[in-house]
């Protein structure tokens, strides 16, 4: 800092001249001259200042770019890392879109086959149980014809047996009412 030159003696001899005692005077002196050198600066001390304060700037604005350099490339190399980052996961999520739809595909065709076996054996098992079904009913039938014409059989067996009884009956009843008669 530069130094003020304060002329103290000077000073003092003016006050004392308008009438201020010396003593005061001089303590007035040295009091007004720490205050100038403590306390004020000069225009040196302000360009000192101003230098100070351009390199601060500049190395400031020097920090500023630099970090505005540093922001960029990391910003350029994230989006260049998010890019890569994304391209490869579209190309994985499309790798597996097409396994599971192979797998998918897959499936379906087996499901088709899985429908086409059962359908055949359905048809296969339907025509097996309309063909027992076929011989079950002609069997039937013809248990219920020959049973039927046993029954038709015994029926008149049995009604002949019953109308021969009668005639007995009624040869008995008729000798008898000729013989009483």
């Amino acid at each position: 800092m530069a130094i003020i030159t304060f002329d103290t003696h000077a000073f003092v001899q003016e006050l004392t001249k308008a009438g201020m005692p010396e003593e005061q005077a001089e303590v007035l002196a040295r009091s007004q001259a720490t205050l100038i050198d403590e306390k004020l600066a000069t225009k040196q001390d302000l360009k000192e200042l101003e230098l100070r304060l351009k390199r601060d700037i500049q190395e400031l604005t020097r920090d500023m770019k630099e970090l505005e350099a540093n922001l960029t490339r990391d910003m350029k190399e994230l989006e260049a890392n998010l890019t890569r980052d994304m391209k490869e996961l579209e190309a994985n999520l499309k790798r597996d879109m097409k396994e599971l739809e192979t797998r998918l595909t897959r499936d379906i065709q087996e499901l088709k086959r899985d429908m086409q076996e059962m359908e055949a054996r359905l048809k296969r098992d339907m025509k097996e149980l309309e063909v027992n079904l076929k011989r079950d009913m002609k069997e039937l039938e013809m248990r219920l014809t020959r049973d039927m014409q046993e029954m038709e059989l015994r029926l008149k067996h049995d009604l002949t047996v019953r109308l021969g009884s009668m005639m007995v009956v009624a040869i008995g009843v008729v000798a008898a009412l000729v013989k009483l008669l």
